[in-house]
């Protein structure tokens, strides 16, 4: 008899460890979203757990891989970074309004906030309270940056030791910390195929068809965010170095940049690279460059 639960944020390790194990095994975890259309009136808990039953019996439900505890805890080291690096760019922006409002405006970035910070020591209009307060500012910026770059150091060691984030970080487009998102966040064996992964990571277009009519329209934006952010940046500096004869520049990629433009090819070339990453990941075949592949 298997055991229905509804995932959430945090949900994907109870399982794990508030089942025992014949339960455990036959578990299935289904994402909020689908379990909702069940619930037929109010929200109680007996409406739940009647909308839980009727989702687990579909023969087509879709499920929520339960992860290990040990991948658990790997993963909070790219949440934590996410977390970290929100809070800089949080601190960065606020840093540059209060600038802004003695009229001293610097490019945009992080590397830019030393210059920042010289023209407002040196401008003499600002008062002294303001530049102290604005250099408490700095020192947590500098403070996030020594351990935003730890994290990294500590990502790119394991991508180098895990077999298949090493394998993953031959493609163009893809990092150590996007190797580490990849091989931490996904299933590949939860796929049918490749097609199936870029459909769930929202790269492709959201269909409205009716009548035997096809409608389609912008990329329906489902699945894991971060992911489909990381394949999309990676696809927009593969296309930057585009040029004929590179390891990045497909014929087809060359082609489609002559008739498309180039968000729109990123988009297309983000789409083929979650298909090549589910081949590599569930047949653990190596990247094969285009020319090799021709």
């Amino acid at each position: 008899m298997a055991a229905g639960l509804v995932g959430a944020s945090g949900f994907a390790a109870i399982p794990t460890t508030t089942l025992d194990p014949p339960h455990r095994a036959a578990s299935r975890v289904i994402p909020p979203q689908y379990v909702k259309p069940f619930v037929k009136r109010g929200k109680n808990d007996r409406a739940d757990a009647q909308a839980i039953c009727e989702a687990a019996g579909r023969p087509g439900m879709s499920v929520v891989p339960v992860r290990s505890l040990d991948r658990q805890a790997q993963a909070m080291t790219l949440r934590v970074r996410e977390r970290l690096v929100l809070q800089r760019t949080q601190l960065i922006n606020s840093l540059r309004g209060h600038a802004t409002e003695f009229g001293i405006v610097v490019a945009r970035g992080s590397s830019r906030v030393p210059e920042l910070m010289e023209r407002v020591r040196g401008e003499e209009g600002v008062p002294p309270p303001a530049i102290r307060e604005m250099e408490r500012i700095q020192r947590c910026i500098q403070a996030l940056d020594g351990e935003i770059s730890e994290l990294d150091r500590e990502l790119a060691e394991a991508a180098k030791v895990h077999e298949v984030a090493r394998r993953l970080t031959s493609m163009p487009g893809i990092g150590p910390i996007g190797a580490m998102t990849l091989v931490l966040t996904l299933e590949a064996a939860q796929f049918e195929c490749g097609r199936h992964l870029a459909a769930w990571l929202g790269l492709v277009p959201r269909e409205h068809s009716s009548g035997g009519k096809q409608r389609l329209g912008r990329i329906s934006k489902a699945g894991n965010t971060r992911i489909r952010q990381m394949l999309v940046l990676g696809a927009t500096a593969a296309i930057r170095h585009a040029k004929p004869g590179s390891l990045s520049a497909s014929p087809w990629l060359l082609s489609l940049l002559e008739r498309k433009p180039r968000k729109l090819a990123a988009i297309a070339l983000a789409s083929k690279m979650a298909r090549i990453v589910w081949a590599m990941m569930e047949r653990g075949t190596a990247y094969r460059p285009p020319a090799a592949m021709a």
